[in-house]
Formats: structure tokens, sequence, C-alpha cells
């Protein structure tokens, strides 16, 4: 089925370059026009889609190419973005950065390939000029396909501009169309901490950041040469999945500043076999939502929160309760750690053994796929799902339920895994593998009816 998304790529030369702050600012002008705007993130991130989705008011999606084939990323694309008026699709890293060095796999170029999305390069402008050109005519000349169209400047002040932008015309003709600058502000940035931003909801005058940046978009930005752009992109080709729609089941879902980091799409897919998710807070609410058969507590900053997730002490035992009831739960990095025992000294659930510390740099941080070792809640022994590791803190037992391979070889046993249970650090994607939200689900359908 072919359908019509209008959409660009918003990619950068390298992490620091601006790429959240220049797509921010877009999606705010864009929706302070009046349009209905879609938001996508290339890669695995949790952090930037946050800020998408404050924008836009609506849910955003990833486009992950390790974790989907071609087929899957248009899906998305299309189910996603199809009632939009135009679609931004925030790049990751660097344009052709990705697994390794041989070739740009799994990086926003592979995104922006596989999708036929076109692609405009954010530049930092900051203490160069003629070099600005060099970096451009390379990045136009690496890779043939997917090329890039439009360029944009960051941290380029209103006087020097126009004559980086009369350059570019010159040397590189219709190849590539400047479409503007944002200028150095001070005022509008974003604090980050160890996995990238702070979380959208922890940033108290973001509204007026984001009216600002929008303010200087339609300054000095072409947005009306963006629209152009997204608009000239072809139609996607893509068939949803087919998965079956079941009994409804209640499934209880951790939500608030400690638990944060979800997938929307991949939650989608509980929903579409006929879950109903309850949200829910660890670090204020008294204990577990009733009348409920699943629990999923998802990744995020527990150990930011580590003293009022211990105070709150009906929860901890509302949740040790149920998981040694059989309640199926999936527990996602964060959500594993607070099922330990403790967090930097803080008593946490206890359910599983160890406790979780600060190890002050990245652990086994980047994409793997997770193969079972044992039959589990998830899969059957053999079966496998791609993921992905990003964090800083570390456990004492980490499981042994799942072997974690990654792309260069190296492997390490993951994830406290049973009938029941996932949990360990590794982050996985339900579209990655359809059959393990089914075999989720068909679990929690188990517990309703043994209670029923």
């Amino acid at each position: 089925m072919k359908t019509s998304v209008p959409r660009l790529a918003l990619a950068g030369t390298n992490s620091g370059c601006g790429k959240t702050t220049v797509t921010c600012a877009v999606l705010q002008a864009l929706t302070d026009r009046g349009l209905r705007v879609g938001a996508f993130k290339c890669g695995p991130d949790y952090i930037d889609p946050m800020f998408h989705s404050r924008i836009i008011g609506a849910g955003t999606s990833n486009l992950d190419p390790f974790f989907f084939d071609g087929g899957t990323l248009n899906s998305l694309l299309a189910e996603n973005g199809a009632d939009r008026d135009v679609n931004v699709i925030e790049g990751v890293m660097g344009y052709y950065d990705g697994l390794g060095m041989d070739a740009p796999e799994a990086s926003t170029h592979n995104v922006a390939a596989l999708t036929a999305t076109p692609v405009v390069l954010i530049l930092g402008a900051r203490g160069a000029s003629l070099s600005l050109l060099a970096v451009l005519q390379g990045f136009l000349d690496f890779c043939p396909e997917a090329p890039i169209r439009g360029v944009i400047l960051n941290q380029c002040t209103a006087m020097t501009y126009p004559s980086l932008r009369d350059a570019i015309l010159r040397r590189f003709g219709d190849r590539v169309k400047p479409l503007g600058y944002l200028p150095p502000m001070p005022d509008v940035s974003l604090e980050s901490r160890h996995l990238g931003l702070v979380t959208a909801a922890e940033v108290k005058d973001l509204k007026e950041k984001l009216h600002l940046l929008s303010l200087q978009a339609e300054k000095s930005l072409d947005l009306d040469g963006l629209l152009a752009l997204a608009r000239s992109a072809e139609p996607v080709e893509s068939a949803p999945p087919e998965l079956p729609r079941l009994e409804p089941v209640r499934i209880a879902v951790a939500r608030d500043n400690a638990f944060c980091f979800y997938y929307a799409d991949s939650l989608r897919v509980l929903e579409d076999l006929g879950a109903e998710l309850v949200s829910f807070s660890p670090q204020s609410d008294p204990a577990l939502p009733e009348d409920i058969q699943g629990l999923y507590l998802g990744g995020g900053y527990p150990e930011l929160y580590t003293d009022q997730l211990s105070r709150n002490r009906g929860m901890l035992a509302s949740v040790k309760a149920a998981l040694e009831g059989g309640l199926p739960c999936i527990a996602e990095c964060g959500g594993f750690m607070y099922l330990t025992e403790q967090i930097a000294g803080f008593p946490m659930v206890g359910f599983l053994p160890g406790g979780s510390r600060d190890t002050g740099k990245l652990v086994r941080f980047g994409y793997i796929t997770l193969q079972a070792k044992e039959d589990n809640l998830l899969c059957r022994a053999g079966e496998e799902i791609r993921g992905h590791e990003f964090h800083h803190w570390d456990s004492d037992r980490t499981g042994d339920g799942f072997r974690a391979l990654k792309p260069s070889g190296r492997s390490w046993d993951a994830v406290f895994s049973g009938p029941r249970l996932y949990a360990g650090y590794p982050h996985f994607h339900f579209r990655a593998n359809p059959a393990f939200a089914v075999n989720f689900y068909t679990c929690c359908l188990e517990v309703k009816h043994e209670h029923a």
C-alpha cells in the first residue's frame, strides 16, 4: 500500500552540532503556523522524542534500522505520519555514524536511504567560514544514496550568514539549498546529563524556550523551503503488521520522572493486541493499580529519585507481593534496578538479588541481539530480539537468562528470566519481534483466567 507522508530528515555533522535545538525550533514554528506536525527520531533515543511530543502534542516514533528492516521503518512512517501535514525526522549522532567504520549501517543516512526521505544537513558554523564549505562538500560526496538536499547553519550570526549562503550557492549550485540559520541563543540551551539531555518534564521553562526558538525560526529559517522539500518526498510503501486481536487485559505501566523510557510504538503493539495500559507512579502512588494482569517497569532515572522510591514502602511491598504471586513482569534497565535489593544503598523492592551502583562511565553501551538461553516469559530458548544497552549504573548480578551479542562479536550473559519474568539492563522494541509481545500478552491472559 502506498501512502503519502510529507517528510524530511534533519541530520547533523556530529553529536553536539545542534540537531535537537534546530529540530525543536522547526517543530515549534510549524506547529505555531497551525500545521499538523509529526515527529520521528532516528535510533534508540528516548529523551529527544519527549521534547518532540511536548511540542506537537502527540506521540512520536523511533526509526531504528538496527531494530527494524526497511518494510517496518516505512510502515512506522505511514502509521504515524500519514495524517500529518509535515513530518520531521531528527537524526542521531553524525549523518553517517552507525555501527562501524566500513559502511553507514544503522545511521541517519541508512534511515533516509531506506525510506527515501529528503535530508537537510545541520552544520555548526561557530568559529569557521571557508572550512564549512569543505565539510559540506565532504558530506555531499561521501555517499551517493540519500543525497543531502538542504543545509541549515547553526550558531551562525545574521551578519555572516549572507556571505556563507552565497558561497554555498556559488560552489554547489542546485546540489544543495541553503535553508537559513539559527544564531547563538544561550537563553534556550538545554541541560545535559550522563544519558543525554535532561528530560522534557524537568525543564521548568521549556515552554518559554520553545517560544523563543519558534520566533527565531520564523525570522531566520526558510520554513517554506523546508515544507516544499518535505512535500517532494515520494509516497511510502508499507504493510502494517498482522496481529491477533485478543481478549482484553490490564497492564500496569510505571510512568513518572523515575520511569519514563518507553517506545510509544512498542507499547502500541500491546494496545493493538487488546491491552488497556494503566499508568501509575512508583514514586507517589500507594500501591499497584487494582485488577491488573501484567506489569511493565520501563527505564529512566530511578537513581535520581532513590529517596522517594525507597520511602514509598507501600508500593515496594505491593510490587514484591504481586511478583511473588506470579504477576507477569517486564523490567528494563531502571525498572530492573528498582526490583533489586538496593540502589546506592537505598532499599528497593528486593524481589531480585543484588544492588546497583554508579560506575561513573558507560557500561555495555550500544546495540545488541538478545538470544534466549531458556524458555521464558517472552520467547523460547534460541529465539532472538534486537535491543540496546545505555547506562552508567551497574548491578552486582545482572542475570543469565539471555546471551547479549554485540555486532563486534563480544557477548555476555544478561537478564533474569523465567516463565513470568524479564528483568535486565537491555531495552528492546516489540516491533523488532512482535511474537515477544504476543507471548507476554498470552501470559497476562493466563493470569486473568486463573483469577477468574
